[in-house]
């Protein structure tokens, strides 16, 4: 479906259930992020578990925590930025 595949700035899906949420979320080789709008906060919350995409925001949007790892799944991003895992990709451990 190309409305999951390109960047879009707005709503682009009404799916009618839930497994067709996740079908349509995950059906694209990119997963940099998604975002959620819904009443039900259980959905929303079943949706950010099943839905494969490096950061999953419910009810709002480009939200960050510092503190937390960012980064995309499949062909999305380059590794985890933020956080104590982005400081791995530059560092080399070795023994003492």
């Amino acid at each position: 479906m190309l409305i999951a595949k390109d960047e879009i700035f707005g709503p682009i899906s009404n799916p009618r259930t839930i497994d067709e949420a996740i079908k349509v979320a995950n059906n694209t080789r990119y997963g940099l992020a998604a975002g959620i709008v819904t009443k039900n906060l259980d959905v929303g919350n079943t949706l950010s578990r099943s839905i494969r995409a490096g950061i999953v925001w419910i009810n709002c949007y480009f939200a960050f925590d510092n503190g937390c790892p960012y980064g995309g799944y499949k062909m999305s991003g380059f590794g985890r930025d933020l956080g104590l895992e982005a400081l791995h990709k530059y560092v080399q451990e070795r023994d003492k």
